[in-house]
């Protein structure tokens, strides 16, 4: 039996990709093992959305160019970006496959243990890119689901456009078989993935938007919680808000990429709104019926951003409150228009910037984690800390809560198995800026 090492750089989508480049490893007989050192194929599932994650997969292939009688092997987004330049990069990876081309990568093995040296699939021709029968799903209890792929948006500093190709939606029917499907199997959370999720587009007759998506999957007996990522504001409709206040299947937490507070900086990006257009978005959270955590992304140092349009960006900051961002230094990215534009930002004034951001951030999620002191929040049990004694939970608003348990009368432990999938209450006892401490609130 041939064995396989799969590292997987990147958001949820490549994660779920690499859920499906398992299953059809498994499927020819290989075995997953836990390090490249004991592999007899050795893969790299990328990402390039920053140039940091792409150097860190060449790093990785240089560690291992000394080493004999391997197949490497470069998946995802960098290998649909670089495509047959890698194996002028790294002359010892023999295999190059882009994200849309998993559905052949057996018929791609094939070839290479025919002792083909170097084999690609680069195709965005994607008729067969959402099927998924050979999934090997690690967590038992929480599953992906991708309902689109790709995106017709031309942001400066994206290269998604060119690593994912346009748009390609699936039928609303397969999504349901799909939740349903998952949900016999016991899996009771649903994460619907896109890279512009909210602008699915149901390519059957009855042509469903995403709200009407959405709502469906969170009416598939069986499942207590869907998420979904990742939105643009563009495509982000009150309609959305709606059904979350009408399901509370649906989680109360929305991820909404604002990327600058200024909107002069967004017309640059060409994200196709402006602050204001955004803060009417925030605003349909903000006067929901349920209480809506809201996340976002946000780029620091764009070309030609001011001292003032940072200041800008810190006042939203201040004006939304976001629960979380994720936050980054702006790179630059092959294949964008950003490439062409001056007035680069110094690195150091980048570094800067973003030290300011994040901290003034991190003010925030303590104050707002605080609140939550005293209250109850449902968690999925997810895991536990063996050093710290506590359970590792996540709320429907993507909070992670640390807990513990009364003790059992008869003083055993309590199963994993006992824990692990199930939905508790949990009283808030502490807040950090990045998670809460509680306990349980029943006994288990």
């Amino acid at each position: 039996m041939k064995s396989f090492y799969l590292e997987t750089f990147g958001c949820q989508m490549n994660v779920h990709d690499s859920e499906k480049v398992i299953g059809t490893l498994e499927q020819r007989g290989y075995s997953q093992v836990d390090t490249a050192d004991a592999a007899d194929l050795v893969l790299y599932n990328t990402c390039s959305i920053r140039d940091k994650a792409e150097q860190k997969v060449f790093h990785r292939l240089q560690e291992g160019k000394r080493v004999k009688n391997k197949v490497f092997g470069v998946l995802g987004c960098v290998a649909q970006q670089e495509g047959e330049k890698i194996f002028e990069r790294a002359p010892h990876v023999s295999l190059v496959v882009g994200s849309a081309s998993y559905t052949k990568l057996g018929e791609l093995l094939v070839r290479i243990e025919a002792g083909e040296r170097k084999v690609t699939g680069l195709s965005l021709d994607t008729e067969d890119t959402f099927e998924t029968p050979l999934t090997r799903r690690d967590n038992p209890h929480r599953a992906y689901i991708t309902i689109i792929e790709g995106c017709d948006k031309s942001c400066a500093y994206c290269v998604v456009p060119f690593t994912r190709g346009p748009e390609r939606s699936r039928t609303s029917q397969s999504v349901i078989d799909e939740a349903a499907k998952l949900a016999a199997n016991g899996y009771s959370e649903i994460q619907l993935l896109g890279q512009n999720v909210n602008s699915y587009r149901d390519p059957s007759p009855a042509g469903w938007d995403f709200a009407r998506l959405l709502d469906a999957v969170g009416s598939v007996e069986g499942i207590r919680r869907v998420r979904f990522t990742t939105s643009h504001p563009r495509d982000f409709v009150k309609e959305i808000i709606d059904a979350i206040d009408r399901n509370e299947v649906l989680c109360n937490q929305v991820h909404l990429p604002v990327q600058s507070g200024s909107s002069r900086v967004l017309a640059a990006m060409q994200r196709q709104y402006t602050r204001d257009q955004y803060m009417q978005r925030i605003e349909w959270m903000k006067n929901a019926k349920r209480n809506i955590a809201i996340s976002t992304d946000i780029i620091v140092g764009f070309p030609g951003e001011t001292d003032e349009d940072f200041e800008h960006t810190l006042r939203l900051l201040d004006e939304v409150e976001y629960d979380s961002i994720f936050s980054f230094k702006y790179s630059q990215r092959p294949n964008t228009p950003a490439l062409k534009l001056e007035d680069q930002i110094p690195e150091e004034e980048k570094s800067r910037r973003l030290t300011i951001l994040q901290e003034r951030q991190r003010a925030i999620q303590m104050r707002r984690n605080t609140n939550l002191v005293g209250g109850r929040q449902e968690v999925l049990v997810e895991g536990s800390n063996s050093s710290t004694g506590q359970w590792i939970g996540r709320t429907s608003q993507n909070r992670i809560l640390n807990f513990t348990t009364a003790p059992r009368p008869d003083g055993t432990a309590i199963p994993r198995e006992r824990m692990i999938g199930n939905y508790l209450p949990v009283r808030v006892t502490r807040a950090g800026p990045n998670s809460l401490v509680g306990e349980c609130a029943i006994a288990v």
